[in-house]
């Protein structure tokens, strides 16, 4: 089990810090090259796309840090400036991707879809953020672990969508993506937290 553990740790870190810097891709090879499949958001909405793709991986990127229990405990102070980090990444991040979701042209499945995300996703962190600042810190970890699991949407998504292609085609696999990239990862974080007690749940 405590290998196991190491494993599901190495991979977070892993796959946080890997699919942050390959979002990034679009500052070398630009966004008509890189990211062609919504590369027509960055010119109907191009605040909220530039928004979006710049500081949703820098909320991705600081995700794990923020779970790492011995930067927590040795330096708390570093651990509040990145957490603030990570809720203003999420804030601006998640409103260009609700801009984004009103405005897509992938149909409502995927609308709703994405939509949903980013509303959850800036509802869970704003509560998480909020109960730090009254230092109701048991309800904030569990919180946060929501929060995770949503800003982890941007890993399960590019882990699902060559499937999703490759199986059922782009049309029918992109509306999919945008609900299977979140839903079972907030029900995951779900099971996690009322199967064990909020600290073991962190780790």
């Amino acid at each position: 089990m405590p290998i196991l553990n190491t494993l599901r740790i190495y991979m977070l870190w892993i796959l946080s810090l890997g699919v942050a810097l390959v979002s990034w891709r679009f500052m070398v090879g630009g966004v008509e090259t890189t990211m062609e499949f919504v590369a027509y958001h960055a010119t109907e909405r191009q605040l909220a796309f530039y928004t979006h793709i710049t500081l949703a991986p820098v909320a991705l990127a600081v995700l794990p840090f923020q779970f790492w229990a011995g930067l927590r405990a040795r330096r708390p102070t570093v651990h509040r400036w990145l957490g603030r980090i990570y809720g203003a990444s999420i804030l601006l991040s998640g409103l260009g991707g609700l801009a984004m979701a009103i405005g897509t042209e992938a149909g409502p499945v995927a609308a709703f879809g994405f939509g949903g995300l980013a509303i959850v996703w800036l509802g869970t962190t704003i509560w998480a953020v909020w109960l730090a600042t009254q230092r109701r810190i048991v309800e904030h970890r569990r919180w946060m672990i929501r929060s995770a699991a949503l800003t982890f949407a941007a890993v399960t998504l590019r882990l699902y969508l060559p499937i999703l292609g490759a199986t059922v085609g782009m049309e029918v696999g992109y509306p999919l993506v945008a609900w299977l990239c979140w839903v079972p990862n907030l029900l995951v974080a779900e099971w996690v937290l009322r199967r064990r007690p909020v600290r073991r749940a962190a780790a």
